[in-house]
């Protein structure tokens, strides 16, 4: 009887486990989401106030407060590497989507430029120290700090499923999200106020230059302390190049952040806990056609930026402006309309694709689908506004012309493209496509094969058949199809595979171009004589960061899937 009411206590226990579960996706982890809204907006605040002059917000009040989370962050990371990850059952199981290896690798590049900024940014402040305030160095030097720690964290412990201290970590784990978007949100403005000073100083003499930050927007304490040596100026114009790098950073420690924190109490199931092994496959199983339509397209891409930025930043004339123009947008044309090509020819190619569909609970792939369809809205918003301003316009130039196509192709890209990632997302491994049935196994195994004699041959089973009915059971016919499938598939997956090392390098292309001063919504008169100067700067300002990470996100996406 103790046997049976034993036994009857068994089944109550998968019922009660989910339960018990689930638990951690309730009370703590809502908490820690109005802590991270609450403080996104506080910073959101400071750091939009801070940008403008007549408003009683300073730089170096951003930086104190930025200054601040970066320590307080610090702080906790320490203590979860030195005390939660090194408790009793405290990492039960390892999520072996988050985290990849390129992902982290990328990750670690731009923590390296993003390094040497700091190193500029100390350079440049330390050179007239006299007129500033002593935030304004320490900023650079805990935001270096706070990289080497972060990335460390990142790397080691990317995919930790947490089971200890859970409130304290995911109240943790959204203040360094949030700490990332605030550098983020600091980063852009930064950048965006910097160009904007660039634009006004090329047209206007300096007092007039000077009068007008007095006027409305905002000048950085820098500007008013004169940098008139050679190392100063290196300083100066070298960390604004390297923003771009820092503006991906704190995107793609954000993301790793967020899988993190979903993962804090997470059980993974039995069939998605695998581990992930590095394989270099770049080059192999492939025509290389689409790495050298991706290096054609990077190298032009190159040289398009150069000339570009000699024509635009350099010269006053309105004609090697135009040329400038002109030479972007035929470019940008030639790249989208062939990636939106391909992109529809590896949306065709999944058609006949016999992979099934990936249904399992992944953290990882959830936010990658958000994070593509969330940053091309950015790029929907500025080729739309350019759609609106340009067939409203008159009059009509070869200029515009080019400009409506390129809008309407970058929105025809991002759509066709989000298309061909997400599927690819969704799909199991190409590997899983290497499980046949028992039979079919052998006979893939064999170098010579007499159609007749094995379609006489005995199931697996152990069951005993007549002839005739084991020949119904394997038709030569059908033992023909089965030996050329594999086949057939592998040239399905090379042809994706060449798609998306195009694809890779086109998006390399398209976020360096404008990451790096290519940004012709700024020297296009249409956009700018048709919403004003303080409404259309406005709009690319916000929307273009988004344009920006969606390509990075892109490479990313792309190399978690093909390569």
């Amino acid at each position: 009887s103790s046997q049976l009411a034993s036994f009857g206590h068994q089944p109550h226990q998968p019922t009660s486990m989910p339960a018990s579960k689930e638990v951690w996706k309730k009370g703590g982890r809502m908490f820690s989401i109005l802590l991270a809204v609450h403080l996104a907006l506080l910073a959101c605040t400071l750091v939009s106030s801070g940008a403008f002059e007549k408003i009683a917000v300073h730089d170096y009040d951003v930086f104190f407060r930025l200054t601040v989370m970066m320590l307080i962050v610090i702080i906790w990371i320490i203590f979860y590497l030195v005390g939660t990850s090194r408790c009793p059952d405290a990492i039960l199981c390892k999520d072996s989507h988050a985290g990849p290896i390129w992902l982290r690798g990328g990750l670690i590049l731009f923590a390296i430029f993003s390094l040497v900024m700091d190193v500029f940014k100390i350079g440049y402040y330390s050179s007239f120290y006299s007129c500033l305030s002593a935030i304004k160095i320490i900023y650079p030097i805990v935001q270096a700090i706070f990289l080497v720690v972060q990335t460390y964290f990142l790397w080691i412990s990317a995919k930790d499923c947490v089971h200890v201290h859970l409130n304290v970590t995911r109240c943790g784990l959204m203040l360094t999200l949030t700490t990332n978007l605030a550098v983020w949100m600091s980063a852009v403005t930064d950048e965006s106020v910097h160009k904007a000073h660039s634009k006004l100083k090329k047209n206007m003499t300096e007092d007039i230059f000077r009068w007008f930050l007095k006027a409305g927007m905002r000048s950085s304490s820098a500007e008013e302390c004169n940098c008139n040596s050679q190392i100063c100026q290196i300083f100066k114009n070298g960390y604004f190049w390297l923003y771009p790098f820092n503006i991906e950073y704190s995107l793609f420690a954000s993301a790793m952040v967020y899988v993190m924190w979903k993962n804090v109490g997470r059980f993974i199931e039995h069939h998605s806990h695998h581990i992930q092994r590095l394989k270099f496959r770049l080059f192999r199983r492939t025509f290389f056609v689409g790495i050298v339509l991706g290096l054609i397209i990077l190298v032009s891409g190159l040289g398009v930026l150069i000339l570009y930025e000699v024509q635009v930043n350099s010269s006053t004339e309105s004609s090697k402006k135009s040329q400038a123009l002109t030479m972007y947008y035929i470019f940008n044309i030639v790249c989208l309309g062939l990636m939106s090509l391909v992109c529809i020819g590896g949306s065709v190619i999944y058609r006949f694709d016999k992979r099934d569909m990936d249904r399992h609970k992944n953290p990882t792939r959830t936010l990658d689908v958000a994070l593509l369809m969330g940053a091309a809205l950015g790029q929907y918003a500025i080729s739309y506004y350019s759609i609106v301003a340009i067939v409203a316009s008159t009059p009509r130039d070869t200029i515009s012309a080019l400009n409506l196509t390129y809008a309407l192709l970058m929105i025809a890209q991002h759509t066709f493209q989000n298309i061909f990632i997400i599927e690819g997302l969704h799909r199991q491994p190409p590997k899983e496509d290497h499980k046949h049935d028992s039979h079919q196994k052998d006979l893939y195994g064999l170098t010579f094969v007499n159609i007749n004699a094995v379609s006489l041959r005995v199931p697996d089973s152990g069951s005993t058949l007549a002839p005739s009915t084991a020949a119904e059971a394997i038709h030569p016919s059908d033992l023909v199809r089965s030996l050329t499938a594999p086949k057939k598939m592998n040239w399905r997956r090379k042809f994706l595979r060449e798609i998306s090392m195009f694809l890779l390098l086109s998006n390399i292309i398209l976020w360096i171009m404008p990451a790096f001063g290519a940004r012709p919504q700024f020297d296009n008169d249409t956009e700018l004589n048709f919403y004003g100067d303080s409404m259309w700067p406005a709009i690319v300002d916000i929307c273009l960061p988004f344009g920006i990470f969606y390509r990075m996100h892109a490479v990313a996406s792309l190399l978690e899937v093909y390569i």
